[in-house]
């Protein structure tokens, strides 16, 4: 589908809900290269899909929005376990597509929406934000004056409160997907590599709950290790990431958008980020990637690794922690 450089491209958003209810405002507010063209939602309030933009086509039925002809790219913001059927019919559709993490429940269904993506030619993207954060980008600036990486760390904690209850939506998983697969998927980033092996311990494994506490370990082909933390058991945010090299540490707080440096060599600093919502950042590089052609930052296969990688944390997990290799397909 081609797009005319001078008309906003149309966007149109399943999803309504508290996180998608953020891409209805950048679309309405700070994106004029697109417009918010229609919404899909299974509720709505006084008949109108939008309060806030009444006059924004809303539908009930998600089929009729990716059919709507001034729709030419959809994103989806939907609990992760509808997301299989939902961008299938996007992609048959052929249009561009943008999916909020995690890409899917599972790795089977990842792998699906990933085979139907690659067919259409489309433009799909997975919605991994957290690669879009200021505190993020400024470590990966300078993760060259630390040397040859040794290892890393990364951690995620938040409160209970907020968290699907049950793992609702999520397939009856907890915080690895719903919070940890930012975290799986930055080890790919920021060491290069792919996770070979993992081994993983939760307080909770499904089926038998969703898990509210993860610790892992995950080694990259050449051998890097990476520590993960997740938990939604105790008040206060936790977002931060460690990397220990040769010369020197180097470490990005996203919650207080503070990064700091450790080196011999280069000296000690300190640097605050300039926050900017991160969902922002997602649809300008989709919005851009649909104008140009040009590859998203982010694509549908990568959203699929990082669900691979959850699959075999759970396997590990099952097992009482034993070390088991990552499948990739």
């Amino acid at each position: 589908m081609s797009h005319q450089p001078d008309v906003p491209l149309g966007i149109g958003l399943i999803g309504v809900g508290h996180h998608g209810s953020r891409y209805a405002k950048h679309l309405l507010q700070d994106l004029p290269e697109a417009r918010l063209a229609a919404v899909s939602r299974r509720r709505t309030a006084g008949g109108n899909g939008l309060a806030s933009a009444p006059a924004v086509p809303c539908y009930h039925d998600y089929h009729e929005l990716i059919a709507d002809p001034q729709v030419a790219a959809v994103v989806v913001v939907t609990p992760p376990e509808l997301n299989r059927e939902i961008c299938l019919a996007v992609v048959q559709a052929q249009k561009a597509l943008l999916v909020e993490k995690p890409l899917a429940i599972s790795a089977t269904d990842a792998r699906v929406i990933a085979q139907a993506a690659l067919r259409s030619g489309q433009i799909t993207m997975t919605a991994q934000t957290l690669r879009f954060d200021a505190a993020v980008g400024v470590l990966r600036e300078r993760q060259a004056q630390i040397g040859a990486l040794q290892y890393l760390s990364l951690a995620s904690r938040m409160e209970p409160h907020g968290m699907s209850e049950d793992g609702r939506g999520f397939g009856g998983r907890g915080c690895l997907l719903e919070t940890g697969i930012h975290l799986l998927d930055l080890a790919r980033v920021l060491t290069g590599d792919e996770i070979h092996t993992v081994s993983c311990e939760m307080d909770v494994v499904p089926p038998g709950g969703a898990e509210r506490r993860v610790l892992g370990r995950l080694t990259t082909h050449s051998g890097l290790v990476c520590l993960v933390d997740v938990s939604r058991v105790s008040s206060g945010r936790v977002g931060r990431v460690e990397l220990i090299g040769s010369e020197g540490q180097l470490s990005a707080d996203w919650c207080g958008q503070q990064v700091a440096q450790i080196s011999a060599r280069h000296g000690a600093g300190n640097w605050s980020s300039i926050a900017e919502p991160t969902v922002l950042g997602t649809l300008r590089a989709f919005v851009r990637s649909v104008r140009t052609g040009l590859p998203p930052p982010v694509t549908i296969e990568d959203g699929k690794r990082a669900v691979e990688i959850a699959e075999a944390c759970y396997a590990s997990a099952r097992q009482g922690g034993r070390v088991v290799p990552v499948e990739y397909e």
